[in-house]
């Protein structure tokens, strides 16, 4: 297997600090690694489109979501994880640009629901079809069985994290 920097620094740890459990570290600074390589290729192609990564995320969770493609703002902050005031100003950047508008909810009328624009819909389209076709280059390379594990790794690793009491503290 061929090395890396992280496992540079690991080694220099090693040496420094040898009572140290670093297989944390291993994973972690690989991760954030791969966040800041991926983050601008990611960008590139939401560019392409006039989209900012945080508009991608908004009009592809209502666009998964189906028909009608609308969905409550605090659907929309549990979907992407995000704080309140953070949805409300996105909302109105994209109800701007006229990519979503707030309509009334038919069962609630004082509830307001954010709804895909047509325009909103055609962007998110075709954006989606360069985005997924971006990230299936990058991971292009991995066997298919490689992909798998990483996948189901990543996986454990979200899931052991997010029920981690003590982290939730």
């Amino acid at each position: 297997m061929k090395r890396d920097d992280v496992d540079a620094i690991l080694d220099q740890w090693r040496h420094e600090r040898p009572d140290i459990e670093l297989s944390g570290m291993a994973v972690i600074a690989r991760i954030s690694r791969l966040e800041r390589m991926i983050g601008p290729l990611l960008d590139t192609v939401f560019s392409k489109h006039d989209l900012e990564s945080w508009e991608f995320d908004v009009l592809a969770t209502l666009r998964r979501s189906g028909r009608p493609f609308q969905l409550t703002p605090g659907q929309l902050l549990t979907s992407m994880m995000i704080a309140s005031a953070t949805v409300t100003n996105r909302i109105d950047r994209l109800a701007t640009r006229g990519l979503v508008e707030r309509v009334a909810s038919a069962a609630d009328k004082r509830q307001v629901l954010v709804k895909l624009t047509k325009r909103g819909f055609s962007v998110i389209d075709a954006a989606l079809i360069d985005h997924t076709t971006n990230e299936a280059r990058l991971v292009s390379k991995l066997t298919p069985t490689a992909r798998k594990r990483l996948e189901d790794g990543l996986r454990d690793l979200a899931r052991v994290i997010a029920d981690d009491e003590l982290l939730r503290a």
